[in-house]
């Protein structure tokens, strides 16, 4: 919303800098004449708009409003709305016009709003005029001090001053979107100075009744406590909402008299002189608005005029901001609706979900996630964001995440689940398209696999708080792979060990517009390995870190899994982690964590062996396998006290025993396994297998004394 200050005695027009983006017009294009505007306004625009004003001028109203159309420079015709206050001089010879102008196209769309202008116009102009015909022969006046910025309160001051006070007070309620964002126009700093008062407060219509929404001012603290009052004529607050006519008092006696219910207010405030303001749109009353002075005996015309231009200023601005919030209501409540209304609980893990709507704008997305219960104590995981943010996206998002849940509950692995998503999109009666990440996680062996369709992978932390991102391969975003026949969504197999948490987000958890993704994940990652070990606990604590950061402007979606720890018993104590093939850090982390286990089992006599072992072991996996190994270290107290190593991988191929020369650079790792551990073997673990040896002598074996049918299984490496 931009306003404009036309003065008719010098003939100029002068447009702020969002009225001028109102015309698309550039500062250096405009020369502050009303002709200038010829050339975004046709000439029968023109002349509607001049009806209008020469009625509102020649019958003697306040003020004149209408709709009319804009060309911008690439010919697009934009609907504008206008509404003005004439100023005139004591004599009743207009001198000035202040007033606002804004796009209207989003709430009349291309079709014009009534068969002509010329009577929406004239007629917003003569209910303007009744009211503040109204209110001039109702109060006297005084000068609106820092509006004129004479501070005398003589009452003179000039149009100018007025009009640079509109000015303000419009070019702040520009960016209000919600009744908050007004509200909080209307109390923040500099409010009360912006309207020269001691005390303002704010009422909306809420069916039959007045909902205070703003009090604000030091004397207005006992009226903090109004809320909602019965729309009468007790309080005159409630009257001007029903007279839809301006009250002027300078005198709180006489307000008293009239409003014996604003005596507890008033006998200590030491208010003596009050405005009240009804908010008008659309020939409506849909709030008012009064302004407390403590030092006041006078309303001059001027002040009125004014405060008649700065209150339909607001009352268009909550207007728009109401209908925007019932709107928003309406949106989030339907995106809301169809996300999952419980989330199913599992033995062995944790979960926990968030959702959070973007407060700022009229955005609302389509994010999602969901948790599916699947055969034999596995679980599905789903995070994914529908192009687009509006009602269409989360109606798309519903029916998507319910095709997609259907199709996991079937049992397909994670590639067929998105590309039969991905073909349902497509045949959706939509342009739209998804980006989506799923993962299906095995509660009991710790397996994970995952696939993402232009989606981020998942975060993981491991157990000594360490995060990372692993490298999960992705397809195209869903309904788009479909349409472009590549419908190839590779899986990505990791594993997560007992204790170990799985993070899924929609970008607007990382991404910040206009920044960069990264700097959003390293955050994310950073918050992580901060925060607290619980799932719960967790997600408050993104939400807390990282809502305001990177989440304001855009939905979220945060879905956490943490497979529940394993730390075995007192007497028995275990430890799980994982090693990627790909972190070179991995190997000494992995030893120093066996060294700190076993110190503190009081069992630091065998670390030297157990890291040995455990490196010759990890060793073996990372080069001849493809991927990443499960280390165990727990105590076996039963018979004897001693220590279990294994290392588990996803290769069927076990280790065969060798005889290497002397001049041989590998094929010692089991003969050192052997000469080391008490006893050792090789058993299958799902479509993998575990190597295992135990340090300690049990039943006073000797190290090196294989012992079991394992152990005779085994042929080295």
């Amino acid at each position: 919303m931009g306003s404009f200050d036309w003065d008719l005695d010098q003939g100029t027009f002068d447009l702020d800098e969002t009225a001028l983006d109102v015309f698309d017009l550039r500062p250096e294009e405009y020369d502050r004449r009303p002709d200038s505007l010829v050339m975004r306004v046709t000439p029968e625009e023109g002349a509607r708009l001049d009806v209008a004003l020469r009625r509102a001028l020649q019958s003697g109203h306040r003020s004149y409003s209408g709709y009319f159309q804009v060309t911008r420079r690439d010919g697009v015709k934009q609907w504008t709305h206008t509404q003005g206050t004439i100023l005139r001089d004591d004599g009743g010879t207009a001198r000035r016009v202040v007033g606002v102008v804004r796009n209207a196209t989003e709430e009349l769309g291309q079709a014009p709003p009534f068969p002509g202008m010329d009577g929406q116009a004239v007629g917003a102009a003569d209910a303007s005029g009744a009211r503040s015909r109204t209110a001039a022969a109702d109060g006297t006046g005084d000068a609106f001090r820092d509006a004129t910025g004479d501070g005398d309160g003589d009452g003179e001051g000039d149009g100018r001053s007025l009009s640079s006070l509109v000015r303000h007070t419009t070019e702040a309620l520009s960016h209000a979107v919600t009744v908050d964002d007004v509200t909080a126009v209307l109390t923040g700093a500099g409010a009360l100075q912006r309207f020269s008062a001691d005390g303002l407060i704010l009422g909306l219509i809420e069916g039959g009744n007045l909902r205070f929404v703003a009090v604000t001012g030091e004397p207005m603290a006992g009226f903090r406590d109004l809320e909602l009052r019965r729309l009468d004529d007790s309080l005159p607050l409630s009257q001007a909402v029903i007279t839809q006519q301006a009250r002027f008092v300078t005198s709180s006696a006489d307000l008293l008299t009239r409003f014996p219910l604003l005596r507890p207010y008033l006998e200590r405030s030491g208010l003596h002189a009050a405005a009240f303001l009804p908010l008008i749109a659309q020939a409506r009353a849909i709030g008012a608005m009064g302004l407390f002075y403590r030092r006041r005996d006078r309303f001059t015309r001027e002040d009125r005029e004014t405060y008649g231009a700065l209150a339909g200023v607001l009352g268009q601005s909550l207007q728009r901001a109401i209908l925007f919030d019932q709107e928003r209501e309406f949106a989030t409540g339907l995106q809301e609706s169809m996300l999952p209304r419980h989330i199913p609980r599992f033995e062995g893990a944790e979960i926990a979900v968030r959702y959070h709507s973007a407060w700022s704008g009229r955005e609302v997305g389509g994010d999602w996630y969901d948790v599916v219960a699947l055969p034999q104590n596995r679980v599905g995981l789903v995070v994914g964001d529908v192009q687009g943010h509006d009602t269409h996206a989360a109606a798309v998002m519903g029916q998507l995440r319910i095709a997609l849940r259907a199709y996991a509950a079937e049992g397909h692995p994670p590639s067929t689940v998105l590309a039969r998503a991905s073909g349902f999109l497509a045949e959706l009666d939509t342009e739209r398209f998804a980006t989506c990440g799923y993962a299906e996680v095995d509660l009991v062996s710790g397996t994970v696999r995952t696939a993402r369709a232009g989606h981020l992978g998942p975060l993981i932390r491991h157990t000594d708080g360490r995060t990372g991102w692993p490298n999960v391969r992705g397809g195209l975003p869903l309904g788009l792979a479909t349409t472009l026949d590549l419908q190839e969504f590779p899986e990505t197999r990791l594993d997560l060990v007992p204790g170990e948490t799985l993070v899924y987000c929609t970008d607007g958890l990382v991404e910040e517009r206009g920044g960069d993704i990264t700097l959003g994940m390293d955050a994310l990652a950073e918050a992580v390995h901060n925060g607290p070990e619980r799932a719960e606990e967790l997600a408050d604590h993104l939400a807390d870190t990282l809502w305001e950061r990177w989440g304001s402007t855009d939905d979220v979606a945060l879905l956490i899994l943490r497979r529940a720890p394993d730390p075995g018993s007192r007497h028995a104590p275990r430890i799980h982690q994982y090693v990627h093939q790909a972190d070179p850090e991995g190997l000494a982390d992995a030893r120093g964590v066996l060294r700190q286990a076993l110190t503190a089992w009081r069992m630091g006599a065998l670390a030297d062996d157990v890291e040995l072992a455990a490196g010759e072991l990890l060793v073996n996996v990372l080069l001849h396998t493809e991927g990443g190994a499960v280390l165990t270290l727990e105590v076996l107290p039963e018979p004897v006290r001693r220590v279990r190593l294994s290392v588990q991988d996803r290769s069927s191929v076990w280790p065969r025993r060798r005889s290497p020369g002397e001049a041989a650079t590998s094929g010692r790792g089991l003969l050192m396994i052997d000469a080391l551990a008490a006893r050792w073997g090789v058993e299958p673990r799902g479509d993998g297998k575990a190597v295992w040896c135990e340090f300690g002598s049990p039943d006073g074996a000797a190290p090196g004394a294989a012992s079991g049918p394992d152990a005779e299984d085994v042929t080295g490496t």
